[in-house]
């Protein structure tokens, strides 16, 4: 009798992200076009093209549904010891089988509307230092509305202490965009630290935004500059993290979405689109 041919035992495969370049070519050109502005045209021109090739590759690749790749799974016996009479299971994707964590984070919106009310506490630390030290709280407001000026040495020092209209509407639109948008990056954070919100809130992000400050503002304003005082503009973004830290521990977790293709995460909805 003749033998039967055998039947080669086929691996385990997992699903993975499809190796791409386009990414780094989206970043060589955005490269390229801020290379650009301070060399020749040509070269944001270059950069410009690269980054418009990239950008529609990538999206190729993820749209309608993202590309994967199988990677077969090479067994390996691993003995694992541990001290715990339980073993703690973790819950898993269904859709794929694989471990996401964290499994739940709070939404974007909770950051956005911890920086609303960051804003008003900042606000009011700033104003504190503005009557304490120079016997006027609306000194940090007309001090950050001096900004509009091209020289803002010629903002004389004693008309810093009163009221002034139109410095007052222009502060208080840098200071309500700039809050809203350093809550838009603090949500964006928040799965980095989704148990501690406030500890990314009221100690990494104050002394991330101080160090950015100091290193920007003799440029964007030079008598801010030199008229800030540290300890209290670092006092005033720690108020401004622990409130928007408390605003967001008050929002409900969410679960993560990291399984779903792009479209679906995007609220597009077709037939055919992606696998049921």
């Amino acid at each position: 009798m003749s033998g039967q041919p055998k039947t080669e035992e086929r691996r385990p495969e997992v699903l993975l992200p499809a190796p791409t370049p386009w990414p780094l070519v989206l970043a060589l050109g955005l490269t390229l076009v801020c290379a650009g502005l301070v060399t020749a045209v040509a070269v944001g021109i270059l950069g410009a093209a690269l980054a418009i090739l990239g950008a529609v590759g990538w999206l190729q690749e993820v749209l309608p549904e993202p590309r994967h790749a199988a990677v077969a799974v090479q067994e390996e016996t691993v003995a694992v010891k541990t001290s715990r009479r339980e073993v703690a299971r973790l819950k898993l994707a269904p859709e794929l089988g694989r471990v996401r964590l964290p499994i739940e984070i709070y939404p974007i919106a909770a950051g956005v509307r911890g920086g609303v009310a960051g804003a008003a506490a900042m606000a009011m630390v700033a104003m504190a230092y503005g009557g304490l030290t120079h016997g006027s709280v609306w000194y940090p407001v007309n001090l950050l509305g001096a900004v509009v000026y091209a020289n803002p040495f010629h903002v004389r020092p004693a008309g810093l202490l009163h009221f002034n209209f139109p410095l007052f509407l222009v502060a208080s639109a840098i200071h309500l965009s700039t809050s809203i948008l350093v809550g838009l990056l603090y949500g964006a954070m928040l799965p980095m630290l989704p148990r501690s919100p406030l500890l990314l809130g009221g100690g990494i992000a104050p002394v991330l935004w101080t160090g950015l400050v100091y290193s920007v503002v003799n440029f964007v304003n030079p008598l801010m500059g030199e008229e800030i005082n540290w300890e209290w503009f670092i006092a005033s973004q720690v108020a401004f993290g622990v409130v928007a830290g408390l605003v967001v521990l008050r929002h409900e977790r969410v679960p993560v979405r990291q399984f779903l293709p792009p479209a679906a995460r995007a609220g597009i909805e077709a037939t055919g689109m992606h696998h049921d």
